[in-house]
């Protein structure tokens, strides 16, 4: 039986035990139940960092939105109720770039890394209580549409970035590392940080900008080594509609995030709109499971000078009016990625709700 959601809905699977290599169909109902009682398709929240320098943050720094973890914790609690706000069943913990390498390579000690980690997940789950308190108490005059009020679903995923985000050389967009990076030198870097993450109370595990099959291969036996429980979600970073980033098959690496029975959804995140319709066919063509997107605004980010670049063929948050069609064409869980914002997030959330689906997926 599937827990119930009140108000820190837990999609953990029961005590049913999966054989090694068969697939658990009762870790993945958990997120479908999920699904089902946000009306059939979820809300993911928007760019992270982009709300923090929109906050007035500096985050040239190899740790990225990550530093505001020490720097201005407020700040991450605030980004997450702007979301919450917005509309988001699904808020992601600013530990896209946190690593305890990361923050040793800035002095801290590794204890205080590990703190830091798990103050990611903290702040999430206070912004959690936040709003559903001032919902709570003030339903008639804080929230006036139903969709915000008391009984919307709120997850708190666990952002797991690339090996290349904590190289912060721009790798995360290629999945280069040279040769000498294998799969157990990535399973070895994030070991420790996944399990300080699940410890500290996610319900799930986002690992997400995925840009290459080695990286998944490697998630998929360090999630299956550790006999981690909490579900997790592969989102890939994609550079056109049948690759990712490293140009490795977007077929071949969904296969292998299919094959993980801890994955309870597929999808993409920082790519182009302009390329979600096709990847989300590719990919419905290996998985049964959810489908996730959400991509960036359209421009693209050069490494070499740390700016994004606009482009001539979407403009921020111009891919709402395609969630429509994404949905039909087989996706259930929506958000936006770098340089999308609370509005963006407000306009999936009304684009989502706008025509009732009555089926259960």
């Amino acid at each position: 039986m599937i827990a119930q959601y009140s108000r820190e809905p837990n999609i953990r699977p029961n005590k049913r035990v999966c054989l090694r290599g068969e697939k658990c169909p009762v870790m993945e109902l958990g997120m479908r139940d999920f699904l089902n009682k946000c009306g059939g398709a979820a809300v993911i929240d928007g760019g992270f960092a982009t709300e923090l320098e929109r906050h007035g943050v500096d985050l040239n720094d190899p740790l990225w939105s990550a530093k505001c973890l020490f720097t201005s914790p407020h700040l991450v609690r605030r980004v997450h109720l702007d979301y919450l706000y917005a509309g988001a069943n699904i808020i992601l913990t600013s530990s896209y770039q946190a690593t305890i390498q990361g923050f040793e390579a800035k002095g801290f000690s590794k204890e205080e890394g590990e703190t830091l980690l798990r103050r990611s997940v903290e702040l999430a789950i206070e912004a959690r209580n936040i709003y559903n308190d001032r919902v709570t108490k003030d339903s008639n005059d804080f929230v006036r549409d139903e969709r915000y009020g008391r009984s919307r679903p709120i997850l708190i995923a666990a952002s797991v970035g690339s090996y290349g985000a904590y190289l912060a050389d721009g790798s995360e967009y290629t999945g280069d590392y040279g040769d000498s990076v294998t799969v157990q030198t990535l399973k070895d870097f994030h070991r420790e940080r996944v399990k300080i993450l699940v410890g500290a109370g996610a319900d799930l595990i986002a690992f997400e900008t995925i840009p290459s099959k080695l990286d998944a291969q490697a998630y998929v036996e360090l999630l299956e080594e550790e006999g981690i429980e909490t579900p997790a979600w592969f989102s890939f970073s994609c550079k056109d509609e049948n690759n990712v980033a490293s140009g490795d098959s977007i077929l071949d690496c969904a296969s292998i995030a299919d094959s993980c029975r801890q994955v309870v959804a597929v999808g993409v995140n920082c790519t182009a709109p302009r390329f979600i319709h096709g990847l989300i066919s590719s990919i419905k063509k290996v998985t049964s499971k959810p489908i996730l997107v959400y991509p960036n605004s359209g421009e693209t980010y050069n490494p070499d000078t740390n700016q994004w670049v606009e482009s001539s063929v979407e403009a921020e948050d111009h891919f709402v009016p395609y969630i429509g069609k994404w949905r039909n064409a087989g996706a259930s869980l929506f958000g936006g990625c770098c340089r999308t914002i609370p509005r963006t997030i407000r306009g999936i959330s009304d684009a989502i709700h706008e025509k009732p689906h009555g089926k259960s997926i």
